[in-house]
């Protein structure tokens, strides 16, 4: 299993990003994910950077394989422009990028208006952009007129010689028939073993990817503390969270979770088993690559304790 560093957007500024990125990479971290936000998920949080530019600058500082965790490129942004930041972002790089993709939330996407449209016209989409996509990563002259885009004489012209592959992030059954259907890859945020048995089963062995969070601090009391404060939005339970539209509807919405909601589900503090426990549980249910994310203010001592005390055990 290979372990990834997950640089989260909503949580720090690009700069703090950048310097995360090439701290993973000496730590011995194997790749990067970054999420892909135009809003942080509450106030506290307090970031929000255009996913494109931090990327560039990433690859200026490291030299690790990137993937988007994840970018929807199904409203807010049209297909044909994820396209080519995908394709300048995988040049940059060297081809070492990889396009995750999914659904998206109401809280990033129905910043342009109209109406957010129920899942099954979202996966639609979605297939579709992922078509467009491909299609103009080809150098070709495109021409499109589909259900959802219409694409006029378009042309990438920068984009790496192998093109990226694009992998999906999927919840649920739906999402999970479409990423079969269209994806080079699987993306999660859960050990679930059987969406992951079915994915591998439907798709003669595809990758694999899971994100995980932890909050390192000199104790677990701490650590839950920073996970209470900035990411209670992790205990909104069922489909709120791809239909609450700003941060301040989730800030409602976390009312209702309790520290003890927090403590129950996250790993905190510096205790290396813990850490490795986690690990272990994505291993154990198939997944090829986890991507671990630091929440509050000790990211880099997080990324030093994995290079001394976790990556050496794995």
């Amino acid at each position: 299993m290979r372990i990834g560093y997950f640089l989260s957007t909503e949580e720090y500024t690009p700069a703090e990003l950048v310097a995360q990125a090439r701290a993973a990479e000496a730590a011995g971290f194997e790749k990067l994910w970054i999420s892909d936000h135009f809003h942080p998920w509450n106030n506290e949080q307090g970031n929000s950077p255009l996913v494109w530019s931090v990327i560039g600058a990433i690859s200026q500082v490291c030299d690790l394989h990137v993937t988007t965790a994840v970018t929807c490129p199904t409203v807010r942004i049209h297909p044909a422009i994820v396209a080519q930041a995908a394709g300048t972002c995988a040049e940059l790089l060297d081809g070492k990028f990889t396009l995750g993709v999914g659904t998206g939330e109401a809280l990033n996407e129905s910043i342009v208006g109209g109406p957010w449209p129920p899942l099954d016209v979202r996966l639609e989409m979605l297939e579709e952009a992922v078509g467009l996509i491909r299609e103009l990563w080809t150098g070709e002259v495109v021409t499109h007129r589909g259900r959802h885009y219409t694409v006029d004489h378009a042309r990438i012209y920068n984009v790496p010689e192998t093109p990226p592959e694009i992998y999906v992030s999927a919840f649920g059954p739906k999402v999970l028939e479409g990423a079969v259907r269209f994806g080079d890859g699987f993306i999660s945020t859960q050990p679930d073993s059987d969406s992951v048995s079915t994915w591998k089963e439907r798709t003669g062995g595809k990758p694999a990817q899971a994100g995980a969070k932890v909050a390192y601090a000199s104790t677990a009391e701490e650590g839950l503390e920073h996970a209470y404060r900035l990411w209670p939005n992790a205990g909104v339970p069922g489909e709120l969270s791809q239909v609450l539209p700003t941060p301040e509807h989730f800030e409602q919405a976390t009312q209702l979770v309790t520290p003890d909601t927090i403590r129950d589900s996250t790993v905190a503090g510096n205790d290396p088993e813990a850490h490795l426990r986690q690990v272990q549980e994505y291993a154990d249910a198939g997944f090829d690559e986890i991507y671990v994310a630091n929440m509050g203010p000790h990211h880099q001592e997080m990324i030093e304790f994995y290079g001394k005390q976790v990556l050496p055990q794995l």
